[in-house]
């Protein structure tokens, strides 16, 4: 990887870590179904037009990747940040990366190792440590759905891979768009108050929808799919192990979230874990993408 792949994929994590405590300040207002459509409208809406109309072929596999990637990823997210704290967030959602390793195998043929069995069983021991805290206050079913987004993520990435390469910019238009169909409609089953929750909005929450949307959104899935498309898997994924230090720091910092001895340590035995699922890079998945 030459030093502009490696300053996109540290730029990614960094966003994605500070977007936990971001989109926290958003949900004070707007539901977190509405909230999270609404995004990938707007996402769409600027997007589309630059990229042009989707091709029949790349409706299917680009709606799919939408189930994963988005719908399944960030309503489990944006639920979950709404009582979870940022920074055991980001720990949490730390696990895509495993459960990505492990979904290549039977979606890619690429077998885990003992190594990747084993660093993932350690990364689920970190966050449950992190949460086991009292001091935290860490409510379970929020952390789970954090989990449960983790695993989307993983799957849209698996499957971004297999259908793949696709042109990085009209994969996140045209997924934003039927991510954005399926939000939306969540939202109108389940919650209540949107169009109230939007004349309450305050500049703080739009400031941080505008994040979400153009930093977090734009900006980083860009720049990871135009990663993914010519790096495979095992090369790029460990630059992610960084999102959960910013994520902490974020929360610390613009949240004012409680730091303890069991939310660090949760942390670094998460990313031990991580790591070890990942290190050493098999030669054939070394070989897998394309590492000019």
């Amino acid at each position: 990887m030459k030093a502009i792949h490696i300053a996109a994929a540290l730029l990614v994590p960094l966003l994605w870590g500070l977007q936990y405590a971001v989109i926290k300040a958003g949900l004070t207002v707007l539901p977190p179904l509405f909230f999270a459509g609404l995004r990938f409208a707007v996402i769409a809406a600027i997007l589309i037009p630059f990229v042009g109309r989707i091709r029949a072929p790349e409706i299917r596999p680009i709606f799919v990747i939408s189930c994963f990637m988005g719908g399944v990823n960030f309503a489990c997210a944006f639920v979950g940040l709404t009582q979870a704290p940022a920074g055991v967030a980001g720990i949490a959602n730390q696990l895509w990366t495993p459960f990505t390793l492990l979904l290549a195998w039977p979606m890619l043929g690429e077998k885990p190792s003992a190594r990747t069995v084993l660093g993932v069983g350690i990364a689920l021991v970190g966050v449950a440590l992190s949460i086991a805290d009292p001091r935290l206050k860490v409510p379970a079913i929020p952390t789970l759905f954090v989990i449960g987004s983790a695993l989307g993520l993983a799957m849209g990435n698996v499957l971004a891979k297999k259908f793949g390469p696709f042109d990085p910019v009209k994969l996140f238009a045209w997924m934003s768009f039927f991510t954005a169909i399926q939000l939306l409609g969540l939202s109108l089953i389940v919650e209540s108050g949107q169009v109230q929750a939007l004349q309450r909005a305050s500049s703080s929450e739009w400031l941080a929808f505008a994040f979400t949307v153009m930093l977090g959104g734009i900006a980083a899935f860009i720049t990871w799919f135009w990663l993914i498309a010519r790096f495979s898997m095992a090369r790029v994924a460990p630059y992610a192990l960084l999102q959960s230090f910013f994520a902490i720091s974020a929360g610390v910092l613009f949240r004012h979230e409680p730091v303890t001895p069991a939310l660090i340590w949760g942390a670094v035995i998460c990313v031990i874990g991580v790591a070890l699922s990942q290190w050493p890079v098999p030669a054939r998945l070394r070989t897998a993408g394309n590492t000019q």
